[in-house]
């Protein structure tokens, strides 16, 4: 089973890849399935019914237009099912005081898969430093742990952890201890556990040259000695280049782990699938 489950298209506000021309490339590149999965990120973005949008270099700073979406993820099932399974998608970026808003989103619509990812904290964002400036390295990943284990105490309309270890690919200290997060990553990996959802292999770690997986090894095999079993891979595309890129090779590291399966999502529930 060849299947990317981490895609963005042009509903993306950091995207530009035309939905269209994503299944076409997932189609020609052989891809038995894909779950489309635009971001979503209240607290630092607007939806495009809320009033007047800002522009990042030509770009929009909001969330999905989701009639839009919808409407047009449903025109690539009519256009495309016979040759590829399309499903609903999307990324949420959950901070905990953004939880309501998600919990109205889910409601609105038919999804198959959500990722839950942290992008910001405190409406802070981690790529531009703003998150980690004025803190040590010890607090900013405290703190980004933090917050992600008082978003799933709270928000449960989820599949997956996204990218859980994202603070790593923008801390400019290097490779913070992983003994030091252990305990607090332990008892977030519990609850997803206990709470039937899973973590998702991310293999964008490769075109950002970390020196290794996202989340780390480390994090998969504290996953696998809890009990994990529900695990799901994206590439985290934006562009053509990067559409199901690493996936045969992740699958043979979850392998090497002792890993048997990777899922796929139909209507929020995982399908196995050997790796």
């Amino acid at each position: 089973m060849f299947a990317d489950y981490h895609v963005h298209t042009e509903f993306s506000d950091d995207s530009v890849y035309p939905m269209e021309d994503v299944i076409r490339d997932a189609v020609q590149m052989g891809m038995e399935e894909i779950c489309i999965t635009d971001h979503v990120d209240y607290g630092v973005k607007k939806d495009w019914d809320q009033g007047e949008i800002s522009y990042r270099m030509g770009e929009p700073i909001a969330n999905v237009d989701y009639p839009r979406y919808m409407e047009k993820i449903q025109q690539m099932k009519e256009n495309w099912g016979d040759k590829i399974r399309i499903r609903i998608g999307m990324e949420f970026g959950v901070q905990r005081h953004t939880v309501p808003e998600f919990e109205s989103l889910f409601q609105r619509y038919p999804f198959d898969f959500i990722i839950l990812s942290i992008h910001q904290v405190e409406d802070k964002e981690f790529w531009t430093q703003d998150f980690q400036k004025g803190k040590t390295q010890e607090e900013y990943n405290l703190g980004y742990y933090e917050e992600l284990l008082a978003v799933i105490k709270k928000y449960k309309n989820y599949s997956v952890l996204g990218h859980m270890d994202l603070i790593a690919r923008y801390d400019e200290a290097g490779i913070y201890p992983f003994e030091k997060i252990k305990p607090i990553v332990e008892k977030i990996l519990r609850i997803v556990i206990a709470e039937g959802k899973g973590i998702e292999i991310n293999t964008s770690s490769h075109r950002y040259g970390l020196q290794d997986t996202m989340p780390s090894t480390d994090i998969l095999k504290l996953y696998r000695d809890l009990g994990g079993k529900i695990l799901t891979i994206g590439s985290d595309s934006h562009r053509p280049e990067q559409l199901g890129a690493y996936i045969k090779e992740t699958k043979e590291l979850l392998r090497d782990l002792g890993f048997r399966y990777f899922c796929t999502y139909e209507g929020m529930s995982p399908i196995y699938h050997s790796l």
